[in-house]
């Protein structure tokens, strides 16, 4: 009864949150500068059709009445046209969303298992020389400047070297060619993202390794080990089977965390390496007055951030009693 009255009281606060993150994002898009049929892909558009496609998109109304169209559209699934695009913007988020899940929940699962590897092998090596390098390395990753990893992947390994694509998702002549198969055309998408899956990986592998060796030495002096010990096992089977599973829960709630923050699609690389997900589409739709993809985009991230809280929050509750009060 008490997890169910701990459920009901969340989701009663994120109602509120997001309603909140709606009022908040109207506002900041409707009174931010600039005039987005300025931005429209005709330039020759004259005052009249002008004016008559703001009376079309109705932005002639009173910003109150918006507002209620703005809810009203929403509730009933309807997230309006994009202004640049001329096209519904459920059917732009949707051709966007699984170019963004792809790279993004491939580079945050990889690192993942990569930095709760070497985070185990750290703690277990404390104050040694392996433990300092790893650790130096995590901290490297953690601490970069993400933009400038990217541009230099890009100079490095596209421009001087050219082992990789500049930019993009595929290769025109490949994806235009009839003669291509299908598993030609995956290896090119597998090749465009090899650069960003690394900047990525490099930036969430420090975070994930360091959170895994700080854990892990914190479990490490818990009375369960050191009964383990006692009983004359194996030093490996205490690391592994005892040790590591619980240590790599904090873990797994980053990663959860990562995974719902990941839907934005990093705006900052996917820009860079022009990756068409919907981080990229975030930063066109903001840069042009697109209110309907831009909001639409944030509302996304909101609600998947918002559920992944949720979700981490009732584990949580069910795994500690203490939380739900």
């Amino acid at each position: 009864m008490e997890i169910r009255r701990f459920i009901l009281k969340r989701l009663i606060e994120i109602c509120i949150i997001f309603f909140v993150i709606l009022t908040v994002l109207f506002l900041l898009f409707h009174l931010s500068p600039g005039d987005p049929v300025t931005k429209m892909v005709d330039p020759t558009m004259t005052p009249e059709d002008a004016e008559h496609l703001i009376d079309q998109l109705g932005l002639n109304q009173p910003l109150w009445l918006q507002y209620i169209y703005y809810l009203k559209n929403f509730f009933s699934g309807n997230f309006g046209t994009s202004f640049h695009y001329g096209e519904p913007v459920f059917a732009v988020i949707l051709n966007r969303l699984p170019n963004t899940i792809v790279l993004f929940t491939t580079a945050i699962i990889l690192s993942a298992f990569v930095g709760i590897f070497f985070g185990k092998i750290a703690s277990w090596h404390k104050g040694k020389q392996t433990d300092t390098w790893i650790t130096l390395g995590a901290l490297i990753c953690h601490t970069i400047f993400l933009p400038w990893l990217a541009l230099l992947m890009i100079w490095v390994f596209a421009f001087k070297v050219g082992w990789f694509p500049l930019n993009g998702m595929i290769s025109p002549e490949v994806w235009t060619n009839p003669s291509a198969g299908l598993w030609h055309k995956l290896l090119d998408v597998i090749h465009h993202m090899i650069l960003p899956l690394a900047t990525l990986f490099c930036i969430h592998f420090g975070s994930y390794l360091l959170i895994m060796r700080s854990s892990m030495l914190d479990t490490l002096k818990e009375d369960y080990i050191l009964t383990a010990r006692a009983k004359g096992l194996d030093e490996k089977v205490i690391r592994n089977r005892h040790a590591a599973p619980n240590a790599a829960l904090p873990v797994v709630t980053s990663v959860g965390l990562s995974l719902a923050f990941s839907i934005n699609g990093g705006a900052l690389t996917e820009t860079v390496f022009s990756w068409p997900g919907i981080g990229r589409e975030l930063v066109f739709a903001v840069s042009n007055n697109d209110y309907p993809l831009a909001m639409a985009s944030f509302l996304l991230i909101a609600i998947v951030v918002l559920l992944a809280n949720l979700v981490v929050d009732v584990l949580y509750a069910y795994l500690d009693p203490r939380i739900r009060y």
